[in-house]
């Protein structure tokens, strides 16, 4: 597995990660548990403040989608980050947590009355439309509420990456966003400029995650900026701001090869800055939205090892505490991981396995044939690059509780969510009273 962030072995040959030997943090905070590494975290934050907003001005702002709560969004703030959210939830954990809301962007493609009415009410900075259902919608809400909502339009550029087809979300045929290349987002913008009650700001387009080619986000730039000269010469509109997505990919397994922030920055901006010259057009205010670049890399999943299953001349099933409960990826996306036993670093690999869940599910498969010294029940086993999507897609399947998650870093482990409980399963349960009247009258007829 690739040591990533602070990961170290130490000296009793376990994993570290922050300054903490993560067998210890095992036998403290229970398993599974998500580890979050803070430093690594805060370091991916830099990366994109100092390339995109020293450098060029633009404005980060963190995709809460993949990872968020409480001490999440105090971090982001921290650095200097906006945030986008997708939901009505997601903005209330950003309100609790106190993060500045005009520094908010509220995605989402079936944002419901109460959502828009909710960041409305929170004043949140942007509002991004995604068709025109909602864009009647919002301008009569907003209305109601005697406010003015300020709004980007979501486009679909027309551009597909090479990614996950799950992922993809800048083609034409898709969910999200009103097409360019149809008539769709021009008809958009001209009802916009109509409406009284919504201010448009300017457009926003997301071609898709884990990517890994940087010309389908210059390709995706320049769609753009022809098309706020379009908007330009059709309308009268000048576009004030851009924002183009995030989406870039990360490290996971052998073959994955991420590229350097810098360089996406630079690759962006160059294309939107000659697309602006040709067009002798002010470059808008430039908009990105990392998310998975953020919190991937800095989580760390850690199970215990329980059931061994050996099936000769076939396959060896190593069954963990977790699976597709608290990492649900493998089974929708094929994702593939890294992993190590965390307390036998120090020992060569012996044998080729495959990591089972323990959900009531075939399909509860981790990692299939991966390399680790030979493990028994007991041992630590540590999955890498766990902090996007995993967390934040987690469910209760086989009425599971979700795992807990620390944030560690100088040697310190904080709990940031509590391990749930069996009490927490049933805390929105209820039995109706015709029930509870039929249980007394069936056990009184036996």
């Amino acid at each position: 597995m690739r040591l990533l962030g602070t990961m170290k072995v130490n000296h009793k040959g376990h994993l570290e990660i922050g300054g903490c030997d993560t067998v210890e943090l095992a036998q403290r905070f229970g398993t599974p548990l998500y580890v979050i590494d803070e430093a690594l975290f805060r370091q991916n934050c830099r990366d994109y403040y100092r390339a995109f907003t020293e450098e060029y001005g633009a404005e980060v702002i963190y995709a809460s989608k993949t990872l968020t709560n409480l001490a999440v969004c105090t971090i982001v703030e921290q650095e200097g980050l906006g945030l986008d959210v997708v939901s009505g939830g997601e903005l209330y954990t950003a309100a609790m947590a106190r993060f500045p809301m005009h520094r908010v962007y509220f995605h989402g493609n079936n944002k419901s009355p109460e959502e828009l009415r909710q960041a409305l009410e929170y004043k949140v900075g942007r509002i991004v439309v995604d068709n025109l259902y909602e864009l009647e919608l919002l301008n009569q809400i907003a209305g109601e509420l005697a406010t003015r909502a300020k709004i980007i339009i979501r486009l679909s550029p027309g551009v597909e990456a090479h990614t996950h087809e799950y992922i993809k979300t800048g083609q034409i045929d898709s969910k999200f966003g009103l097409a360019i290349e149809n008539g769709m987002a021009m008809a958009a913008v001209k009802r916009c400029l109509e409406l009284n009650n919504v201010e448009l700001k300017g457009f926003h387009c997301h071609i898709g995650s884990q990517i890994f080619e940087l010309q389908s986000y210059a390709h995706a730039a320049e769609v753009m900026m022809d098309f706020v000269q379009d908007v330009y010469l059709a309308t009268g509109y000048l576009t004030e701001e851009l924002d183009l997505g995030g989406g870039l990919g990360i490290y996971y397994c052998q073959g994955d090869e991420p590229r350097p922030v810098k360089e996406y920055a630079d690759i962006m901006m160059g294309a939107l800055k000659a697309r602006a010259a040709r067009y002798n057009l002010p470059l808008p205010k430039i908009i990105v939205e990392p998310g998975r670049s953020i919190s991937g890399p800095a989580g760390t999943t850690l199970y215990t090892v329980g059931a061994i299953k050996d099936i000769p001349g076939i396959r060896k099933y190593v069954s963990v505490d977790g699976g597709m409960g608290d990492n649900p990826r493998p089974a929708l996306y094929q994702a593939k991981y890294e992993a190590c036993a965390a307390n036998r670093m120090t020992e060569a690999n012996a044998e080729k396995v495959s990591i089972a869940g323990k959900c009531c599910e075939s399909g509860d498969m981790l990692i299939w044939d991966i390399e680790l010294p030979a493990l028994q029940a007991g041992d630590i086993l540590a999955v890498a690059s766990t902090g996007a999507y995993n967390y934040s897609m987690s469910m209760n399947y086989n009425r599971l509780p979700r795992p807990a998650m620390v944030l560690v870093g100088g040697g310190k482990a904080d709990l940031i969510v509590r391990r749930e409980d069996y009490a927490d399963l049933i805390r929105n349960d209820v039995i109706p009273e015709r029930l509870r009247s039929s249980v007394v009258k069936l056990a009184s007829s036996r």
